[in-house]
């Protein structure tokens, strides 16, 4: 079954992708988180290393991810995304965080 997820990037990673706001991306199999990082990175490789380790493939310490006003960054990477998100009805938002004192 192929899934059409869309994806909603930060403004740096929008202009190191040279993509608009949002980036529809197919998804075969389970939507998953890792599902969706992987077909992102596959089709904008510039974003490899940037949202998650390379070598590790764990979430970067100042990115999240949210969907559904639910904050998925700590979910299992392996587990499915909402429904509405899998359906292309919701987006799948990468976000970058802020720190400061």
């Amino acid at each position: 079954m192929t899934s059409t997820v869309r994806v909603l990037l930060p403004a740096h990673l929008r202009l190191l992708a040279k993509c608009g706001g949002e980036v529809p991306l197919e998804i075969e199999g389970p939507v998953t988180q890792c599902a969706v990082l992987d077909a992102l990175e596959t089709q904008f490789p510039m974003l490899v290393g940037t949202i998650r380790d390379r070598e590790t493939k764990r979430r970067r310490a100042f990115v999240r991810f949210f969907a559904c006003e639910e904050d998925l960054s700590n979910e299992p990477i392996a587990a499915p995304l909402p429904d509405k998100v899998a359906c292309g009805e919701e987006l799948f938002m990468v976000i970058g965080a802020l720190a400061g004192g």
